[in-house]
């Protein structure tokens, strides 16, 4: 666990019950890392996204985030510490506009007060208007800004995708974690969502950690891999280190399973 990690999760177990769902992990990842954590459904992948987010309190291990303990901290604290997170089942505000999802973001960043708020002072009003500037701005990256006041709902599939991404990017993170990102994804929708991480990972300087199945995506963008079997990190390297792993074949690469979803 090098000192320059931004990540850090050390021999981290998950426990529900019997069930152990994610069993002595440890991981570190670097200040502009592109990673990807793959396995089998039920290998604990999303697990671990949780525990690294807040929404579990790990039973063994610590989580580290730029040297602080973040393991017996509240979701929204981490946010705010900088790790962001979008879902393998899409959660949008469904009913807000597109900018309104990305301004809402924002509310872990806003200095103005209580006070300021209700009364609309000159902070408030100064704040708001930057707020709508720099979400416009990141509407433009993703090449929604002309869909800035329809309602997420009515958005395609793959534009629901990069709102949800911008969103996360709203609050400013240091480490986004992708779950899925291309599930329900053509191919043409697949390769613009991996240029898309590219350029993320590029623009904002912050580390890239996805949970993906499509293979092909996977292997084209990872720097570095990891792989979970039944809670396990059984293999951990480069995608072509991976490729030939006889464990990677024989618990997920060597099994039925769909490497274009």
């Amino acid at each position: 666990m090098g000192a320059a990690a931004l990540l850090s999760i050390d021999k981290v177990t998950m426990r529900f019950g019997g069930l152990t769902a994610v069993k002595n992990v440890s991981i570190s990842i670097g200040k502009t890392d592109l990673v990807a954590v793959i396995g089998p459904n039920g290998a604990g992948k999303t697990t671990l996204f949780n525990t690294i987010t807040g929404i579990y309190s790990p039973t063994e291990g610590t989580v580290t985030l730029d040297g602080e303990k973040i393991s017996a901290r509240k979701a929204s604290d981490i946010t705010k510490l900088g790790i962001a997170r979008t879902f393998q089942n899409i959660r949008l505000f469904n009913n807000l506009s597109v900018i309104d999802n990305i301004k809402i973001a924002r509310h872990t960043r806003i200095k103005y007060s209580f006070f300021d708020g209700i009364f609309k002072t000159k902070k408030y009003r100064e704040e708001e208007k930057l707020i709508t500037e720099e979400s416009l701005k990141l509407l433009e990256l993703f090449n929604l800004a002309d869909k800035k006041d329809l309602l997420a709902k009515n958005l395609p599939y793959g534009a629901q995708r990069k709102l949800e991404m911008a969103r996360a990017l709203a609050t400013k993170p240091k480490l986004l974690l992708l779950d899925e990102p291309a599930a329900g994804m053509n191919p043409t929708e697949t390769k613009e969502l991996s240029e898309l991480i590219h350029f993320i990972r590029d623009q904002f300087q912050i580390a890239v950690i996805l949970i993906e199945h499509d293979m092909n995506l996977v292997m084209g963008i990872a720097e570095r891999i990891y792989v979970l079997d039944y809670g396990n990190l059984i293999a951990e390297g480069a995608s072509r280190d991976i490729q030939n792993n006889p464990k990677v074949i024989e618990a997920y690469l060597g099994a039925d399973i769909d490497t274009g979803h």
